[in-house]
């Protein structure tokens, strides 16, 4: 693969690297011991992200957003990724999914989105579901011109409270050449619904300031136009989010290894034990040179799934192995990170164990690095039909 930056692409780099260096890094200590971004801060970071056209990036130009391609959108995840979620969160990229909204929807949700009026959250994942869709338990009947939706959403996050909810819920079972297989339907529920509560869920070591969020349904009353897309297609739906998802994390993981090699080479530079920086031993020099050769390799599987979504040729393994090997490796960089520091790599006063902990979320969510090899073996056996 030949990958090489445009001009107007590292001019958006740059751009946004600087943001962050004054926008979003001075708070990410502040909001990690407060476990929340406070209000006023979410407002203030999506106000100047409007102001600089950074808002929306990953929505066509023709709905208001930044038309921005998947190979230029993977690079500005990339440069995301090194900032703490609850507060680079609130440069949105809202769902793809909103553009399925259609008639009074598309003011309603994705208009209001767009111009960061509203926020949305991804509610998918249940208590006793994780990551196997069709273990849903969450209902919607159909009652009338009305689906009374019933059952319950975890680990939903989201850097800020949203204002409503695309719940997916199953509405019925279509029968398979497998046998029975449920029908999930994605619906719009406004977080002040009737039957619809949402409470802060419990504190994640990882990413602190970007809380998850439980959501309860309890004979929740919604009306059919509130349906995403159509009736029984939420498990397609899904599975466009995901997808694309999966990529941004391998992106995201992709930027904090490069804040994590950085702030690990300086110090290997500038750290002197026994008369001589620690970058001179092997035991540090040789950690720095595996954590740089895999951030390129794990760079050029992002790109490359980029650039395939680009062109409609993407496959889920494409994504699940971008998003595997570069979450694993934010785990090993952040790990070798701290071990370069020694004990100062576990003070609060620096970043170093924020990122550490932080590291550890990326092979879990979007599905975990078990999940991702499920994937990728499957993609190998199926022309076997083993």
């Amino acid at each position: 693969m030949n990958f090489q930056m445009t001009e107007e692409q590292q001019m958006l780099l740059n751009s946004l690297g600087a943001f962050l260096e004054q926008e979003v890094y001075p708070h990410e200590a502040e909001v990690d011991r407060a476990g929340l971004v406070p209000p006023e801060l979410c407002e203030q970071i999506k106000k100047r992200a409007l102001e600089m056209g950074f808002f929306a990036a990953n929505l066509p130009e023709s709905v208001g957003g930044g038309g921005l391609d998947y190979t230029t959108l993977g690079l500005m995840e990339r440069e995301l990724g090194k900032a703490s979620y609850g507060l680079g969160g609130n440069i949105a990229r809202p769902t793809e999914l909103l553009m399925a909204c259609e008639g009074d929807q598309i003011e309603k949700y994705l208009n209001a989105c767009v111009s960061g009026e509203k926020h949305e959250c991804f509610a998918l994942t249940e208590p006793g579901a994780g990551s196997d869709i069709m273990s849903m338990a969450t209902r919607a009947v159909a009652d009338g011109d009305d689906y009374v939706i019933t059952g319950n959403k975890h680990y939903i996050s989201s850097p800020c409270a949203p204002d409503f909810a695309i719940v997916f819920a199953t509405t019925g079972m279509n029968e398979t050449p497998r046998g029975p297989r449920k029908r999930v339907t994605a619906f719009l529920v406004d977080c002040d619904e009737k039957g619809f509560s949402m409470n802060l869920g419990p504190l994640c070591a990882a990413q602190r300031a970007y809380r998850t969020y439980e959501l309860n349904f309890d004979q929740c009353r919604v009306h059919k136009s509130q349906i995403l897309g159509e009736e029984g297609k939420g498990f397609e739906l899904a599975d466009q989010w995901l997808g694309m998802g999966r990529v941004w994390v391998g992106a995201q993981s992709c930027g904090k290894t490069e804040r994590l090699l950085n702030l690990a080479t300086e110090w290997a530079a500038t750290r002197k034990q026994f008369g001589k920086p620690i970058g001179a031993f092997q035991g540090t020099s040789f950690k720095l040179a595996d954590m740089a050769t895999e951030l390129q390799a794990a760079d050029l599987l992002v790109m490359h799934a980029c650039q395939k979504a680009d062109n409609g040729i993407m496959q889920p393994e494409d994504a699940a192995m971008a998003k595997l090997f570069a979450s694993e490796l934010v785990s090993r960089a952040a790990d070798h990170t701290v071990q370069i520091f020694g004990g100062a790599g576990l003070m609060e006063e620096m970043p170093i164990e924020r990122l550490w902990r932080d590291s550890r979320l990326e092979r879990i969510w979007d599905g975990t690095s078990e999940i991702q090899r499920h994937i990728i073996s499957r993609s190998l056996l199926r022309p076997y039909e083993a």
